[in-house]
């Protein structure tokens, strides 16, 4: 029996997968069971920042586990101080609560919204995800998510992504928050327009709504700056974080701005896991090599080649640094074509492609990736 149907016996078969068996990665690139290599354009949906396997992190970690792997948050952890002392100063947050994975980060917002507001209501948009347990599930748009574990919480409306018009008609003095993603992942990278940023802006001003930012996807450099806040100069009342904040060791994180944080009183709000000293780690050791690496600006410089050279054989290239998405005839073909190739790509939907490689990625590769991608599907 292969790897495949050892699978399909004892794995709940919630995941449609690529009949791919990944054994190691290196870099930007990972091996299958029988050692073919491929250039990794998902990076574990824009997880693995800084590269699999990277040695600092890696030595970081093995460093970590003979010291202190979990205590609980009954007590103080160093790794937990510091990494929130460092994303005080990468993202101009003030308080942080740490959990493991994006979902569970905007769980921790919507409640520390009710609680900061006293308001029940909540404003989302088409298009927009924000994860799959129930809280998250009830402010992601995609009927096709939501349906089946209805009745999720309410109130929650959905504003049309980019129009300020029906935003305006969504939110009133009843609304505890508005979610949003600024670029948005999982509908296939699109971004929001300043002139709607501003406005949203506006709206928090008149209403007294707080102003969530879905960072779980943008965040780290993805977007050629720490974070696709920094794209639209907004400050948000709360942001989430979690993917690439680890680097693919599981990490989520809902930041506070003061005046939210205050209103939050203990046992608001846990968990078991969260901020242990391992994921802290990691967290510390991924900043770290962003840093050092320069790859927030590496995202910025080679993504603007990446979308230069995909414009030439592609259609609708769009997003910002490190973060692409295009649109072709048939996607899921599409990604098998990559596959067989060598080239691990994504799709969102049935024309919708996604690109999301680790930020190390160089002009090389990526020119390697566009001449094998080219001839899957050209204009």
């Amino acid at each position: 029996m292969d790897w495949v149907e050892r699978e399909k016996k004892r794995i709940l078969q919630t995941y449609s997968r690529q009949k791919l068996v990944i054994e190691r990665g290196e870099g930007c690139y990972v091996y299958d069971v029988n050692g073919k290599r491929y250039l990794d354009l998902v990076s574990g949906i824009a997880s693995v920042s800084i590269g699999h396997c990277n040695r600092q992190l890696v030595n970081r970690l093995k460093e970590q586990l003979e010291k202190l792997i979990h205590v609980s948050n009954l007590y103080y952890t160093t790794p937990q101080i510091e990494l929130a002392e460092r994303l005080h100063e990468i993202t101009g947050m003030d308080k942080f609560f740490f959990c493991n994975s994006g979902t569970e980060a905007v769980e921790a917002a919507l409640k520390f919204a009710r609680r900061a507001t006293g308001r029940k209501k909540f404003v989302s948009f088409t298009g927009d995800f924000h994860g799959r347990t129930m809280g998250s599930l009830s402010v992601t748009h995609k009927e096709k998510f939501r349906k089946p574990f209805e009745p999720l919480i309410s109130p929650v409306e959905f504003a049309e992504f980019n129009s300020i018009e029906d935003l305006e008609k969504k939110v009133d003095d009843e609304t505890a928050a508005v979610i949003v993603e600024l670029i948005q992942g999982e509908a296939g990278v699109y971004p929001a327009e300043k002139e709607f940023v501003r406005a949203l802006n506006d709206l928090r001003e008149e209403h007294g709504f707080l102003l969530i930012v879905d960072e779980v996807q943008t965040g780290f450099g993805r977007t050629g700056k720490w974070f696709a806040k920094e794209i639209y100069e907004l400050e948000p009342d709360m942001m989430t974080m979690a993917k690439a904040m680890g680097s693919g060791v599981p990490i989520g994180c809902c930041a506070l701005r003061e005046e939210v944080a205050e209103k939050i009183q203990a046992g608001d709000h846990g968990s078991t896991f969260g901020g242990n000293p391992l994921a802290c780690t990691a967290a510390l050791a991924t900043i770290e090599v962003i840093e050092k690496e320069n790859l927030v600006e590496n995202s910025a410089k080679v993504g603007r080649h990446f979308k230069k050279l995909l414009d030439e054989h592609f259609e609708n290239v769009r997003g910002f640094g490190l973060m692409i998405g295009f649109d072709v005839d048939d996607a899921p073909a599409f990604v098998q074509n990559c596959l067989e190739r060598g080239v691990i790509v994504n799709n969102t939907s049935e024309k919708t492609i996604r690109l999301v490689p680790p930020l190390i990625i160089t002009k090389e590769e990526v020119e390697k990736a566009v001449e094998l991608m080219k001839s899957t599907s050209a204009k």
